[in-house]
């Protein structure tokens, strides 16, 4: 056999130490290798593949029919007309349906004697108790410090008098212009005024003054018009026809006029907080 080292002249042990001194040959060699395969497959896969003619498919043949309609059906044929069917015999009687007796009927119950309705009795109505009027009243706190006749301001001063509570005698406080008086004489001595007042003021109960005016006539009950009519039109006389200054004499507070000099006597009662005696005829200055 022929030795591989006697072939190539060289020993195994040189040419192992040049290869580890020189890698790059060892890279180079395998670089060359991998491009010969890709350059073959490449070589390969372009080959240009075989034409193949393409395959027509077979004729179809097609025939065309024309159709006919089928004939009409025949007319049917016309039916016998049926047998007369024998007469029949009379037809059996039923059998009677047993009788159904009725029950017996219960006794009437008698009806009981009707008795009359009950007479119809009037009713007669109960008069309604009639409620006493009620007049508006002033006590005597709020007729503190009141005017009465005699003590009324006025344009001459008076000396002497009977006191506060009445008209008194002699020429008073107040003079020519004591309205009180001249109103109280003028309601004293007309008998109808008297007895309407003195008629409310039973009613109201005695101590207290009839009030009937307030800045205007006060509606009293049971009259037609704005305060006692005969007391409002006595009074709205004597103030028209009293003097100019004395109509326009300043008051604050009531003014009570008396019909009595004696105690507990019917009053009536007038005024506001602040007025004129021409404001009781509707005239103001």
């Amino acid at each position: 056999m022929i030795d591989q080292n006697d072939v190539t002249g060289r020993e195994p042990g040189r040419s192992r130490k040049r290869l580890a001194r020189h890698p790059y040959i060892v890279a180079a060699a395998v670089s060359a290798g991998v491009h010969v395969v890709v350059l073959g497959a490449l070589t390969i896969d372009s080959a240009p593949a075989p034409v193949v003619a393409p395959v027509e498919p077979a004729p179809v043949i097609v025939s065309l029919h024309r159709l006919t309609p089928p004939p009409p059906p025949p007319p049917p044929e016309p039916e016998a007309a049926p047998e007369p069917s024998p007469d029949p015999g009379p037809a059996p009687k039923e059998a009677s349906a047993p009788a159904v007796r009725e029950p017996a009927r219960a006794a009437t119950r008698p009806r009981p004697p009707r008795t009359p309705p009950p007479p119809a009795v009037a009713t007669l109505p109960i008069p309604a108790v009639a409620v006493p009027a009620r007049f508006p009243t002033l006590g005597e706190a709020q007729l503190a410090g009141a005017l009465t006749a005699g003590a009324g301001a006025g344009g001459s001063a008076g000396s002497g008098g009977s006191g506060a509570g009445g008209a008194g005698s002699g020429s008073g406080a107040g003079g020519p212009c004591d309205m009180v008086k001249r109103i109280q004489e003028a309601l004293r001595s007309d008998p109808e005024v008297r007895s309407a007042i003195t008629q409310a003021h039973r009613t109201e109960g005695s101590g207290r003054a009839l009030l009937v005016w307030n800045g205007d006539w006060i509606q009293n009950p049971g009259q037609a018009g704005k305060g006692l009519a005969g007391v409002r039109q006595a009074i709205g006389l004597e103030v028209a026809f009293a003097p100019a200054a004395c109509r326009s004499q300043a008051v604050r507070g009531f003014a009570v006029i008396t019909l009595a000099d004696t105690p507990g006597a019917p009053r009536v009662a007038l005024g506001t907080a602040a007025w004129r005696w021409s404001d009781l005829t509707g005239g103001r200055r």
